[in-house]
Parts: C-alpha cells; sequence; structure tokens
C-alpha cells in the first residue's frame, strides 16, 4: 500500500498594534479562533479563509494525511503576551517534534507583535524549521500587511501573501501555497526567493485594491509573473507595528536567484515611486458627516483612527460626539462602542427602559472623553452570527452580548468584543434594517467597503484621535529601522 503524505498545519494569525492600550489576551483568542484537530475543521468547509483551503486542499488530495496543530486567531490589537505566545508556539513544536512530515504549512498575518518580541513571526519560523530541519518543504501565507524580513526567504520554501484589500483572497492565498508544497514533495525543483524592502511607511488608508497606487502595483507585479516569475506578492506592510520588519516590500519567487531579484527590484522601484500618492489628508468628524450628507439614500461615515482591524479599541468618541452634535435627519447608527459593563446595564434594565450611560471614553479617555447621554434599550443579542459579505464569507462571528442604545435618532450598538461592524449580517442582527438608514457612522476602515461600496451612495473617511491615527509623529515608535520615511 502507497504511503500517504503528510502535512502538518498550524496557524497564529494576529495583526498587532504596538500602541493600542489593551493586550491581546487567551479570550480574544477564544472567543475568534483556538482549536487543535482536524474535526475543528469542519466549521471552515466552504469559508473564504486559509483555513477553508485547507479543507477543500484535504478533499481533493485523498492521497495526503492533514494532521491540524493549534490553531489561533485573534482580532488586530495590542501587543500578544508574552505567556500566551510561548504556549501556542510550544503547542506548534510539541505537534511537530518526533513526527515525520512531508510537508508543512503555515498560516500567518506577518505583522504579529509580542510584549517582548517585536520580530514574532520571525521567531516562529526560525523555530519552527530548527525542528523540522532543512530538508522538509515550509509554506507560509501572509497578509497585504505584514512586515516582511529579508531573512524570510532563507527559512521557507515559498510564501505568498494577499494580493487584495478589502482581502477578500484569503483562501486563494492558502490554495497558492498548498499547491506550491504539493509540488515540491512530488519532486518539483525548489524556487529561489527574495525580499526586497523598501524604505518607507505606507499608510493604508490608499491601499486598497481595487484603484489607486497599490492597485497600480499589485497589476504590474501580476504582469511580471510570468515565464520562470512564479510568484510576486507586495506588502504594504503595517504602519502601527513597531518592529525591525516595518515597512513596505516586495516578496518574489522564480526558479532562478537572479529573475527574483530582478523582478522584486523592479517593483519595488514602481512601489517607491508611487509612494506621494499613499499619503493622504481627511477630514474633521463635522466635515465629512456634512460631506456625506450632500448624498441622497444611505451613507457611510468610518472613523479608521479606532478600527478594530487596525488594533483600535472601540472607544474613541470623536466621530460620535460630531454625530450626537449634528443631529442629522434620517434614522443613524453608530457602530460601535466596546463596553461589556454598558451592555451588562442595558440587559439589566431591559428593552423599552431609558437608561443615563457614558459612551466611549473608559479605556483610553486621552482620545476622547466619555459622551454623557440618556439612552433607550432598544434591542439584546447574543451576538452571534454568520458573515455572508465578500470579506471572511461563511465565517461565524461572536461578539459576545450585545445592546442597542437609541438616543434621539441615533442608534448606538454597544459590544462585549471589540470586533468591527462590516458585514450586512451584523447589522441585521441588530434590527436593523440598511434599506430605512439614512447614516452608518463606523469604526472601520477599509474592509468596510468589500460589502457597502456598493450598498452606500458615498464612504467617507474622517481624521479622529486614536490608537491608529493618521499622524504617525506622535507615535513613540522603539524599533523602526533607521532612515525610514513616514
Amino acid at each position: 500500500m502507497t504511503r500517504r503524505k503528510r502535512l502538518a498545519v498550524a496557524r497564529l494569525w494576529h495583526e498587532g498594534n504596538s500602541f493600542t492600550p489593551l493586550p491581546t489576551t487567551l479570550p480574544d483568542f477564544e472567543r475568534r479562533e483556538w482549536f487543535e484537530g482536524s474535526e475543528g475543521l469542519a466549521r471552515y468547509r466552504g469559508t473564504g479563509t486559509e483555513l477553508g483551503a485547507v479543507v477543500a486542499f484535504a478533499d481533493m488530495h485523498p492521497d495526503w494525511e492533514v494532521t491540524v496543530l493549534r490553531c489561533a486567531s485573534a482580532p488586530p490589537g495590542g501587543p500578544v503576551e508574552d505567556a500566551l505566545y510561548e504556549r501556542i508556539v510550544a503547542d506548534m513544536l510539541r505537534g511537530l517534534e518526533g513526527q515525520h512530515w512531508d510537508a508543512v504549512y503555515l498560516s500567518l498575518h506577518g505583522a504579529l507583535v509580542v510584549e517582548s518580541e517585536p520580530q514574532a513571526d520571525l521567531m516562529l519560523l526560525r523555530r519552527v524549521r530548527a525542528v523540522i530541519g532543512d530538508a522538509v518543504p515550509l509554506g507560509v501565507s501572509f497578509d497585504l500587511h505584514a512586515n516582511i524580513s529579508t531573512e524570510l526567504p532563507r527559512l521557507i520554501d515559498f510564501g505568498s501573501g494577499y494580493k487584495t484589500h478589502p482581502h477578500i483572497d484569503m483562501d486563494q492565498t492558502a490554495a497558492r501555497v498548498l499547491a506550491e508544497l504539493a509540488r515540491l514533495v512530488n519532486g518539483g525543483a525548489k524556487l529561489s526567493g527574495t525580499v526586497k524592502k523598501l524604505p518607507v511607511l505606507l499608510h493604508s488608508f490608499n491601499m486598497r485594491t481595487a484603484a489607486g497606487p497599490m492597485a497600480d502595483t499589485v497589476s504590474d507585479a501580476k504582469a511580471a509573473t510570468t515565464g520562470s516569475v512564479k510568484d510576486i506578492t507586495v506588502f504594504g506592510g503595517f504602519v502601527w507595528g513597531d518592529s525591525p520588519d516595518a515597512g513596505a516590500s516586495i516578496l518574489s519567487w522564480a526558479e532562478t536567484e537572479t529573475a527574483a531579484k530582478a523582478a522584486a527590484d523592479d517593483i519595488a522601484q514602481k512601489l517607491f515611486a508611487r509612494r506621494e500618492e499613499f499619503r493622504t489628508s481627511l477630514p474633521t468628524p463635522a466635515q465629512g458627516l456634512q460631506a456625506a450628507l450632500q448624498k441622497p439614500g444611505l451613507v457611510c461615515v468610518v472613523e479608521p483612527s479606532d478600527n478594530p482591524l487596525s488594533g483600535g479599541i472601540g472607544d474613541t468618541t470623536g466621530l460620535l460626539r460630531a454625530l450626537l452634535d449634528m443631529k442629522i435627519d434620517g434614522e443613524a447608527v453608530f457602530a460601535f462602542l466596546y463596553d461589556p459593563d454598558l451592555v451588562q446595564a442595558a440587559t439589566t434594565a431591559g428593552i423599552g427602559k431609558t437608561i443615563t450611560a457614558k459612551l466611549g471614553g473608559r479605556i483610553a479617555p486621552h482620545f476622547g472623553a466619555p459622551v454623557e447621554a440618556r439612552a433607550e434599550v432598544v434591542a439584546l443579542t447574543d451576538g452571534r452570527f454568520v458573515n455572508e459579505g465578500p470579506f471572511e464569507t461563511g465565517m461565524a462571528v461572536d461578539l459576545g452580548e450585545t445592546a442597542v442604545l437609541k438616543t434621539g435618532n441615533v442608534k448606538v450598538i454597544v459590544t462585549s468584543s471589540s470586533q468591527a461592524g462590516i458585514d450586512p449580517a451584523y447589522f441585521r442582527l441588530h434590527g436593523i434594517d440598511l434599506a430605512k438608514i439614512r447614516l452608518i457612522a463606523a469604526k472601520a476602515k477599509n474592509h468596510f467597503r468589500a460589502a457597502f461600496v456598493e450598498r452606500a451612495a458615498i464612504i467617507v473617511d474622517v481624521d479622529t484621535p486614536g490608537p491608529a491615527a493618521l499622524d504617525l509623529s506622535v507615535l513613540p515608535f522603539r524599533y523602526l529601522p533607521a532612515g525610514m520615511e513616514t
């Protein structure tokens, strides 16, 4: 009987904001993703995720035995606690040790930040390689916002990142890596990889791949992926992840080292030439609200500085205060505030009751003082829904218990975890009919557009104080490479 090939799969996916006041802890992972064993893959079947691609690979390759080791994912946030990081890595290494593997696949973000380790992804890869040895093919998928090290190609046999922002190709990226691992195991020649770093921090405000400088550069990379060049990823980097590896980079793989380097150099030059196009200025909340409301129908104003998918904390009050001061015509929704205690107070009071609330400003009042309001409790939920939009399609989401408070004509969604409201099912969970809403004010950024760019007449970004603010000069970087443009 022919021996089945053995693939080990592990995952540590977290985007770390070094300047967020809240650390990322075990409950943050447990709420989103924390499991071991192939049985844990069942909920990912058919989803647009990396683990969804693993399920599809296993289905299509019955000659492979897929073993799932520690899989851990949490929403973007503050640095992961040291002990928790060590626990996750130890779980992975324990599963890898003393076994014969034909290949290993890791799903990483690439901008992981740990309390005492600013190069946590790199350290993980070094430790995995030390355990499995040099002969076992190691493939890794990354987020488009990864902070990539030049050491990467010496540690892995293939790596690739998302090509879209909003990220609607997570499953495709993992499938690309898995296909390359299978090719290598079946006797294919190893590719040469190279990383070209750029001495610039690129803001992600203008990093969408539908249009603009990132779209143009990704298109250039796609056109250059021909002949001996097999894959090129344009990494924008994550500016709020304080790391020696911070900054934009190009990762290319080709049949020869010369071809890989030439491709990376070419795309890097094109990206660097466009760096000024990534710079932007944003209106104030009042200006943004006024501009949005010039359009008929549903309009949206988003607050990137406190976007949870950039490590925001769901607590700043800049946009909320402006919205309540404006008193617009029609119904508005503010999504969201992270305040478990306020959710419990609303639950205790009950639907239909009016409570006195301090909205926001409980975690970091230096980003904006609390807004005091009298509000009616209009909805309570268990916080569970399934994504139906193009971002992480089919993924189950658990916000913890939530409440909807109404003050004036504004409904404020309050949750027990800090997760962005970027999917239509999020609003439906809270009894909100988008066809009847005049304005959504959201703590979000680019991923919000995946589901709402075609639903809204306009989406306006505004500038407010927060842990993912536009102005990088106010942030206390410690590890940023010398000479980096910001």
